[in-house]
């Protein structure tokens, strides 16, 4: 198993979502690519940057329910690739009941482990299989996000525009203050 770290989410054009880059520590510093939706890239992001929200999100709900009944998740692997999916597992270890796998999206799990401090490994085969090396390129590009780039106020200001073509002003006035709010931030 190779541990990793998140180092940068970035937008992905061809499936207009995010690839979130997962880089090996120390060793070979290989990358890999794992390509989520806007509102799981939002997830990590905020996880990442450490943002408290006015009320617990889905990750931090999960992560809170796990804290409050003692199970401690030990660390989320990527352990495979099929037909081009991922696959993700959660190690948990709950009280009196031993170490338990579930499983989970990658995405999901680097949320939750991201909220918990928990260590995030790839399994090797997955590694070697779509993992990039530093400086090759490999035919995987995703355009850099400008510094201070958020996917939440995307998928807000999207959210936005989406009210107000439709009409729904209300709707819009809500996400116009959101988006206030994270700009303030």
């Amino acid at each position: 198993m190779i541990p990793v770290e998140v180092t940068k989410i970035s937008f992905y054009p061809p499936s207009k979502g995010y690839a979130v880059v997962l880089q090996e520590i120390g060793g070979e510093g290989r990358k890999l690519p794992v390509i989520v939706g806007s509102f799981e890239a939002q997830a990590i992001a905020l996880a990442m940057e450490n943002v408290e929200t006015p009320r617990p999100m889905t990750h931090d709900l999960i992560s809170t329910i796990l804290e409050e009944i003692e199970i401690d998740v030990s660390e989320v692997i990527i352990t495979s690739l099929t037909d081009g999916t991922f696959f993700a597992e959660l190690r948990v270890m709950a009280n009196g009941a031993g170490e338990r796998k579930i499983d989970s999206r990658p995405s999901d799990a680097i949320a939750i482990a991201l909220r918990l401090g928990s260590t995030i490994l790839v399994a090797e085969n997955v590694m070697t299989e779509a993992g990039l090396r530093d400086g090759l390129e490999s035919g995987f590009s995703f355009e850099e996000q400008p510094h201070g780039f958020d996917p939440s106020k995307k998928s807000l200001e999207d959210e936005l525009q989406k009210a107000i073509d439709e009409e729904e002003y209300e709707k819009a006035a809500e996400l116009r203050d959101e988006l206030t709010k994270l700009s303030k931030k």
